[in-house]
């Protein structure tokens, strides 16, 4: 009972979190400078672009108050903020549909629809091959603390970590993309699938779709490679030095018995607490990665939304990926349980 109880008083706890970050968020695109409003103008006075700035003319110059106004009004602008955010949250579904200020025709949905689904196809798969990886890769490690292949694997980790993901992104393209004559040209510029004459079945569509995916996937990867790797080898190093595993090799146990049967489990607990921000991740997407490869996913959304003062879609996706961090919070928690019973969550 202590632990549903507990459970239950998460999922409360979620929902004034959840209020306090989009009611912080919302007030800033509110009352920041730069907003949707201004843009427009600015686009009506030709300062969007260096064309535009030739050729804008003195009636342009004097935009009205009035149309302001209008404006204000179109935008929902003109209402107090309280009202504002509850139209927001509850009339419009958290902003989900709201149409989308450079896209009148679809709303924050719409735009969120077609783009979810490719991030998830790369974040999914990122997640399953880091903790394919990683886990193993640690408790390699740890089983072969100071010897020759932990000394080496550390050297690559670190190096690979010390890589930012920009610049292993251009690297990689730079290297097997044909971008340079001579080099390698294996993998694809970038996009998620090729352009078929003819409609291809679906196990050559997987495939082409698997090609596209090696090298984004592998910088997604690289990202939490180095730091879940050391997670497990020294959570891993710290069970195999307890009492309780020492007294289990004394009573006749083997080490590698002691070590699966009894230390893993426990030094699991610790790599279960990057589930939330790594399922937040696998929806939200990589602003970098996707630019860099041309993946119309969930993180160039944010990014052409933020740039582009379309605080509709903007605040629509901040509200999912709030929404979804604190479920993968919720989640650690849930696994906590699954992997050591003994973990007391009653009040004291």
């Amino acid at each position: 009972m202590d632990r549903i109880s507990y459970l239950i008083r998460r999922v409360f706890l979620m929902i004034p979190t959840f209020i306090g970050i989009t009611v912080v968020c919302f007030s800033l695109t509110r009352f920041l400078p730069g907003g949707p409003v201004e843009m427009r103008l600015m686009k009506m006075k030709g300062l969007g672009s260096a064309q535009g700035a030739q050729v804008k003319s003195h009636a342009a110059l004097k935009v009205s108050d009035e149309y302001r106004r209008q404006l204000e009004e179109q935008f929902g602008f003109n209402k107090p903020i309280h009202v504002q955010y509850w139209d927001w949250l509850y009339v419009n579904r958290m902003g989900l549909k709201l149409p989308s200020y450079d896209y009148p025709n679809k709303t924050a949905f719409d735009l969120i629809k077609e783009r979810i689904p490719i991030s998830i196809w790369f974040g999914a798969f990122s997640f399953i091959l880091t903790y394919l990886i990683c886990i193993p890769l640690g408790i390699a490690k740890a089983v072969r603390h100071r010897k020759l292949f932990d000394m080496a694997s550390s050297f690559v980790i670190f190096t690979a970590y010390a890589i930012p993901s920009f610049a292993l992104a251009m690297m990689l393209k730079t290297l097997f993309c044909g971008t340079v004559e001579g080099l390698f040209d294996v993998f694809p510029l970038g996009g998620i699938e090729s352009e078929f004459d003819i409609e291809p079945g679906a196990v050559k569509r997987l495939l082409d779709r698997a090609w596209h995916m090696v090298l984004p996937v592998a910088c997604y990867v690289a990202g939490s490679f180095a730091m879940l790797t050391l997670m497990m080898k020294n959570s891993l190093l710290d069970q195999i030095s307890s009492d309780y595993v020492r007294t289990v090799i004394a009573k006749g146990a083997t080490r590698r018995r002691a070590i699966w049967c009894h230390a893993l489990r426990n030094a699991l607990i610790p790599v279960a607490t990057g589930f939330g921000s790594i399922i937040s991740f696998l929806f939200a997407g990589s602003i970098v990665i996707e630019t860099i490869f041309e993946i119309p996913g969930m993180g160039r959304l944010s990014w052409d939304a933020l740039i582009g003062r379309d605080y509709a879609v903007f605040l629509a996706l901040l509200a999912l990926t709030s929404s979804f961090q604190l479920v993968g919070n919720l989640i650690s928690d849930v696994t906590y349980m699954l992997i050591d019973p003994r973990i007391d969550f009653s009040k004291k």
